[in-house]
């Protein structure tokens, strides 16, 4: 099933989601869903509360991007509970997106190494380090599941240049080829 991606503005992406358990209904389903709505939508990373469900899962699939980033061959994760235990190493800015803020892209500084606990889809618990791109992209995950937005984490100069663009962007003036869902609930 492919779910619609709520868009800035929705308050379920401002949300703290919550934890599961390994016996929440219809898991293996959802996470089959939120990969096949992450491949629909050109993502290349998807969390729960993107698809209006505030709980702590995100999953990730570097593979459509590795011949621009070899490290990124096979890098497909399921991040159930995840907590970042540790954030370092060099700070580096690259420009992010997401598809919650369709068609936008601006720098964003973060940590290039990162340890991370979690369960993958199995229910088998991780305690993982990654580095680099790998870092950047579960921890832009990461942070949806606290209600962190990319757009946070830009510069305040920028933010105050960005609020005009992301309050056209959650009235929904934007064009993208999947499905979203606004802050007052309706879809386009």
């Amino acid at each position: 099933m492919v779910y619609p991606i709520y868009v800035i503005g929705h308050p379920v992406l401002r949300k703290k989601a919550a934890n599961i358990d390994r016996d929440y209904s219809g898991l293996n389903d959802l996470v089959s869903d939120i990969f096949e709505t992450m491949y629909r939508s050109d993502g290349i990373g998807l969390a729960a509360p993107q698809i209006g469900k505030s709980i702590r899962i995100f999953v990730v699939d570097g593979t459509p991007i590795a011949d621009d980033e070899p490290e990124l061959e096979d890098f497909r994760h399921v991040f159930i509970n995840a907590e970042i235990i540790e954030r370092s190493g060099e700070v580096v800015p690259m420009t992010e997106g997401c598809l919650s803020i369709p068609k936008l892209h601006e720098e964003v500084n973060r940590e290039s190494f990162i340890r991370i606990n979690y369960y993958d889809e199995n229910w088998i618990w991780h305690e993982d380090v990654f580095e680099g791109y790998k870092a950047r992209i579960i921890q832009h995950e990461y942070d949806h599941l606290d209600g962190i937005l990319f757009t946070d984490k830009v510069s305040p100069i920028r933010k105050r240049l960005l609020k005009t663009k992301l309050a056209a962007l959650g009235k929904g003036k934007f064009d993208v080829h999947y499905k979203t869902i606004l802050p007052g609930g309706k879809s386009r």
